[in-house]
């Protein structure tokens, strides 16, 4: 904006004819509205302390060309411009990662279901709704095995499904100093209602990080849009070597740079912890249809918002 100490001078501003300023004004207007988060990633990237500030607005990623891309280099200011996405979400390929196996069923909630069994049924019920808005590429992952030798299976699943976006989907606990007992039909069973909430995760060390981060920024913001709250325990030093940098505090979007789905997949990747399971409350709600609706629902407007910019700002066109 140009500065209110400045004066016009007759019919010109600092030598400048009446119309040309005119004329400007009206282009300043009609600029683009991505032009206006043009430095935002690059605050991420930094560590800036502005983060805090820019993150409440998520800017418009800009389309990856190619799905085996090589590992980036530090965006410079500049190449942190974003442009509108243009994918067509009847080709868009989203890949919905199921974690865990049945043989390897990773977490056990406070009344004793598998985390495994959370994740089926949220993953199928983003498939849903995603195929109904239109993703009809979208794909559901199962994986079978222990847990290393799943997780070997479903990056190369994924790269061979030639997905344009990996998904994984989880349920969280806490570590096991934060345990507490109790019993639940009769039977010995573990709790701790100290955190909820969900979150997001990103590695740096996936070859298309930046997309990566712009897809998780508008998943957790629509998530939040949602009514939800992110879980806030993972930037906290009692948290220990589970403990990851918070790259955006507005939507709960973390960096956990060494996780295998994310860093060794060939496209974009994002890993969403839906809520705690662990958590006696939120497990009921974990549980209910009505928060599956609420989650897929947050999941499908962050893609047709990614696929074009246009829908987060208008709504459906």
């Amino acid at each position: 904006m140009l500065s209110s100490r400045r004066k016009f001078a007759g019919s010109s501003f600092g030598g400048w004819p009446h119309r040309t300023i005119i004329a400007a004004m009206v282009a300043l207007v009609l600029l683009p509205i991505e032009v206006s988060d043009a430095g935002w990633l690059s605050d991420v990237f930094k560590g800036s302390s502005k983060r805090g500030k820019a993150s409440k607005r998520v800017a418009s990623p800009k389309p990856h060309k190619k799905l085996n891309a090589p590992k980036p280099a530090a965006l410079k200011p500049a190449a942190s411009k974003p442009t509108a996405a243009t994918c067509d979400p009847a080709k868009f390929r989203i890949v919905l990662d199921v974690g865990h196996t049945a043989e390897s069923e990773g977490a056990i909630s406070a009344r004793n279901v598998a985390e495994f069994v959370f994740n089926l049924r949220l993953a199928q019920r983003i498939e849903q709704k995603l195929k109904a808005e239109g993703f009809a590429e979208t794909r559901l992952l199962l994986t079978e095995g222990k847990a290393r030798s799943s997780l070997v299976k479903r990056v190369a699943a994924a790269n061979n499904l030639h997905a344009n976006l990996l998904l994984s989907i989880h349920h969280d606990s806490v570590p096991n100093s934060f345990l507490e007992n109790w019993e639940f039909e009769a039977k010995k069973s573990h709790f701790s209602d100290r955190f909820s909430g969900y979150s997001v995760f990103v590695s740096r060390n996936n070859p298309d990080f930046k997309t990566s981060l712009s897809i998780a920024e508008l998943l957790g913001k629509e998530m939040k849009a949602q009514g939800l709250q992110y879980a806030q325990q993972y930037s906290q030093h009692i948290m220990g070597r589970y403990q990851h940098p918070l790259l955006n505090k507005e939507t709960g979007v973390y960096s956990y740079n060494q996780l295998v789905v994310l860093r060794k997949t060939r496209m974009p990747a994002v890993l969403l912890e839906a809520g705690s399971i662990i958590n006696r409350d939120e497990e009921l709600k974990m549980d209910s249809p009505e928060r599956r609706d609420i989650i897929g629902s947050g999941v499908t407007a962050a893609m047709k918002e990614f696929c074009d910019y246009r829908w987060g700002i208008l709504g459906p066109l």
